[in-house]
């Protein structure tokens, strides 16, 4: 096992209904540590940049359109397989797919408004650090 920081993000829905806290408490109880954070209403550059790989795709603008539509809290955590461990906690895409106790299968109410975004591996991860993290991180 490796240690890693992935990046994480609890989405405007899941801010607007005041589940941060509770996604940090999960986050926290499988062992990981947040070395980063930042409470902030992305602009059109950074949405733009973090979805860019669904550019293409139907859903594009509306999936813009919502990431900017009201704050998010972007985090960085870390520790052992952070990436896998979080992918684990945070659930499938598809919420209806999450398995029971994941942050997903808990409290998303569809696939477009599913509360939480996690890096899936570690090219993506290190780009959505840089990118949410431009400063970088402490540590």
């Amino acid at each position: 096992m490796a240690e890693q920081t992935t990046y994480i993000m609890v989405k405007p829905d899941g801010v607007q209904r005041g589940l941060t806290e509770e996604i940090i408490s999960r986050f926290e109880g499988i062992g990981l540590t947040l070395v980063g954070r930042r409470d902030l209403t992305p602009d059109l550059e950074i949405a733009e940049s973090h979805y860019g790989i669904h550019k293409e795709r139907p859903f594009y603008p509306d999936l813009i359109d919502f990431i900017t539509s009201g704050p998010v809290v972007a985090m960085a955590w870390r520790g052992e397989d952070a990436i896998a461990a979080s992918r684990k906690l945070i659930g499938a895409t598809n919420w209806e797919e999450a398995e029971p106790g994941t942050i997903r299968a808990d409290f998303a109410r569809s696939i477009d408004h599913n509360v939480i975004h996690g890096s899936d591996g570690e090219e993506t991860a290190s780009f959505e650090l840089g990118l949410w993290f431009p400063e970088g991180l402490d540590g």
